[in-house]
């Protein structure tokens, strides 16, 4: 079914790299959800009326809660897709987060109204029908969901899309949901004890928990999240497998939504190379990012002097002692500037997000630690930052 409905509504599906195919994803998951929550929620609402059961309205008007989202993901997509402009150089690709986070706020507001149903049917119960209506249309919305969840995921996957992939965690809380409504139902029939009010509170505290997780996932990338560290990794050894290349390191990735990310890095290379060829290829290298993965890359040279033993040594021993006080930490950029009556060793050190020690409590550490092996050695060093993760 899945695969049908991609091949009829989303021509050239394959290629999830392009913005309009990946448009035509999300349209296709937003009016599918929007058709299959109105259904459920009509079913629901109209059997749990007719039966007085509080939990089977709350799970109707979870559904409806749920085609809210779908709508609001809709015009996410929609909005997301429009190309940059003056004002928005950068394109408007954050609207998704932003839709997110909308659907989020509404299952925590859908969630605390059906608290308060649910409260007013324990203190003030009424009799609940119990009859074979009930139970099909419930077992109906399992499978229902149960297909809804699938579907979200396989689409969320094929484009990379959180939104995707949140309400597919929703649909598949639904049907935890309506499982509990449908098991409070069958114990109420056979006990004789009234679980309904109960049933529909658990419901609504589920509904309020998974709206603040979603919450949180959609606030996340809009504060500027770290990227994943398997991305990370790939944009370095891609930097590194290039002849020339001696190291990387302050790399930065900004994400101004799916598929519109943007990235600098520093690039480590000879000092005593050709100026020209070192450009050209960090040139090459940046349009091969921009070609095979739409990924805009901005590098940045810088000269490491490599025909200088003693400097060569230094450098290794540094970064071997560096590491031996936290294996996270690692140096760059280092050169020496000697003196008559003594040499400035200048490098940086990256120190990641959460490091036990001060920036100058660090740098006098390493400082310490070198004069000992270097008398002469005055650590000129700056403390930077991971912005990637805690491995540089």
């Amino acid at each position: 079914m899945t695969g049908w409905l991609v091949r009829t509504f989303v021509p050239n599906a394959d290629n999830t790299s392009d913005a309009a195919v990946r448009t035509r994803y999300g349209l296709l998951a937003s009016v599918t959800c929007i058709v299959c929550n109105v259904a459920l929620c009509l079913g629901k609402g109209i059997v749990g009326l007719l039966a007085g059961s509080v939990s089977i309205v709350a799970d109707a008007v979870n559904n409806l809660s749920d085609a809210s989202s779908n709508v609001v993901s809709l015009l996410g997509f929609k909005l997301a897709s429009r190309p940059a402009d003056e004002e928005h150089p950068y394109g408007h690709g954050r609207y998704e987060y932003l839709a997110g986070l909308v659907v989020a706020v509404l299952v925590c507001a859908i969630g605390i109204n059906l608290l308060g149903s649910s409260v007013e049917k324990i203190l003030q119960p009424e009799p609940t029908e119990f009859g074979p209506a009930v139970v099909v249309v419930l077992v109906g919305s399992m499978l229902v969901k149960l297909w809804m969840a699938s579907f979200n995921r396989r689409l969320g996957r094929a484009i990379d899309s959180e939104t995707l992939e949140a309400t597919a965690v929703d649909s598949r809380n639904d049907v935890i949901s309506t499982a509990a409504v449908l098991a409070s139902a069958v114990v109420s029939q056979v006990s004789g004890f009234d679980l309904d009010g109960w049933a529909g509170l658990a419901v609504g505290a589920f509904i309020c928990w998974s709206g603040v997780e979603l919450v949180r996932e959609a606030v996340s990338p809009l504060l500027g999240r770290v990227p994943d560290p398997a991305y990370v990794e790939h944009i370095r050894d891609k930097i590194m497998s290039y002849p020339g290349v001696l190291g990387t390191h302050d790399l930065m990735v900004h994400d101004y939504g799916p598929g519109r990310q943007f990235a600098s890095a520093h690039v480590e290379m000879a000092a005593e190379g050709d100026p020209l060829e070192q450009h050209d290829l960090l040139d090459n290298i940046e349009q091969d990012f921009k070609v095979d993965e739409g990924l805009v890359m901005t590098l940045h040279y810088d000269p490491i002097v490599t025909d200088d033993p003693e400097v060569r040594d230094m450098r290794h021993w540094i970064d071997l002692t560096v590491k031996g006080i936290d294996e996270r930490l690692s140096i760059h950029d280092l050169r020496c500037v000697p003196g008559p009556t003594h040499t400035n060793v200048i490098f940086d050190c990256v120190r990641p997000a959460g490091f036990s020690l001060s920036a100058a409590e660090l740098r006098e550490r390493i400082s310490g630690l070198v004069r000992e092996r270097y008398p002469r050695a005055v650590c000129k060093i700056t403390i930077d930052d991971s912005y990637v993760s805690s491995r540089q």
